[in-house]
């Protein structure tokens, strides 16, 4: 079962034209999981209501995690 994480995180500023979340992730303000995309959207679009995600100093990531692999079944022939 694929869960949600919606962050909502600081925007930082450009430093550099290249900007890499694995190395140098924004800073987290709030975390928080859901179950199913229909609840992390909810979620998201509350959080996009902020005044501070409005003016852009923040932003609101949904990201899946827990997703598995399809695995094909075997051949029968």
């Amino acid at each position: 079962m694929t869960r949600f994480l919606v962050v909502l995180s600081d925007v930082r500023p450009v430093d550099t034209e290249l900007r890499d979340e694995r190395s140098c992730p924004e800073r987290r303000r709030q975390v928080v999981g859901a179950n199913s995309r229909e609840a992390a959207d909810r979620i998201a679009g509350a959080f996009m209501a902020l005044g501070m995600v409005r003016a852009g100093r923040q932003r609101v990531k949904v990201i899946a995690v827990g997703r598995r692999r399809r695995v094909r079944p075997a051949d029968p022939s």
